[in-house]
Formats: C-alpha cells, structure tokens, sequence
C-alpha cells in the first residue's frame, strides 16, 4: 500500500475519481417522464382487423397507463439479435446466409456452393472486411458501401443487413450466385 502512496500520479488520478463521482448530478434520475401515446378513438369490431394507425407492432397501453409488449415480439427481437451475434463469424455468417437462402430463394446447393465460393473469395464472409482502394465493404463487398442502406442503416456493424443486401443484389442482378460467380472469373468484379 506504500508503494502506491508514493506515485503522485496515481494519488492525483484517485482524487480526481472520487472528486469527480462525487460531483456528478443525480437529481434527473429522480424525476418523472412523459410520454406521448396516441390511441385510438374506437376499438374496430374485428380485433384482427387492421386499423388505420397500428403503431408499433406488439405494444400496447392499459388503462393504467402501463406499456406492455407483446411476447412475440420480444421473442423476435432476441431472435435476430441472436442471428446477428451468430452472424459475426464467418461459420455463423454462412449459416445465417443459408437459412435466408432456404426462406426466401429457394436456390439448390450447388448454387449455395458458388456463393460460398465467392463471398470466400470477397470477403472470406467478413463482416469487417475493407478494400481500402475501392472502398468496398462487408461480407459482399458491396461498393459502394452505401448501397446497403436498403436493407437498412446498421450495415457497418450488421452482418446480416450485409447478408441480406448481397443476396438480393445476387438475385436481382445475376439471378443465381452461380451466374455471378462467372462474372466474378471473367471481369473479377461482379
């Protein structure tokens, strides 16, 4: 304990700490907040009817004024945070990929087989992946990277949204990831 009495530096570090902590204003998290709720002026006959103004899916007000949330929507919540963690490496990033192929492409698995080869071969599905002379980014490598926001704006940090955006641009521009993959060999561009 006397050797780091001694160190002037680390005493004075310690003092600013505690003199700092102690000056620190907690009175805003003693007081109330409002929020803004709009609800509806009748309640639709059919409560599976959509009504004009849903707002937030899975939220709801009481009549005591508690917001309460949907279990379903917690759960789905947690689950594409749990495909974005999964996501971040490339084992994960490829499962994820071919969960979102057999949903939504319906491609075989030898077309599975050239987006592998060509995302490996991009990326080696990065989700950090830069080509700082292009400026090409994420699991695709999409340029410009901006493109992306499409799907939606997290695609610095979101595999997914990477995953998402390459494979409709797959589709969208080459059909196949087999027909981009011989893009890829003949320009070494797709």
């Amino acid at each position: 304990m006397n050797k780091f009495l001694r160190k002037p530096s680390l005493v004075l570090g310690a003092a600013f700490f505690i003199s700092f902590v102690a000056a620190v204003d907690t009175s805003y998290a003693q007081t109330t907040f409002q929020q803004l709720v709009s609800v509806p002026d009748s309640i639709p006959a059919d409560p599976s009817a959509p009504s004009a103004d849903p707002g937030p899916a899975g939220i709801s007000l009481d009549e005591s004024g508690v917001i309460s949330v949907d279990a379903n929507s917690i759960a789905l919540v947690s689950l594409a945070a749990r495909q974005v963690e999964l996501a971040k490496t490339p084992q994960g990033a490829k499962s994820v990929a071919l969960d979102l192929i057999d949903q939504n492409y319906g491609w075989n698995s030898s077309q599975v087989s050239c987006l592998n080869q060509l995302w490996n071969g991009e990326s080696h599905w990065n989700f950090k992946a830069h080509n700082y002379r292009s400026g090409a980014h994420g699991i695709p490598q999409a340029l410009p990277a901006t493109k992306m926001e499409v799907i939606a704006t997290d695609w610095r940090t979101n595999p997914v949204t990477q995953i998402k955006w390459g494979l409709a641009y797959i589709k969208a521009r080459y059909s196949t990831p087999c027909n981009a993959l011989l893009k890829k060999h003949r320009s070494h561009y797709y």
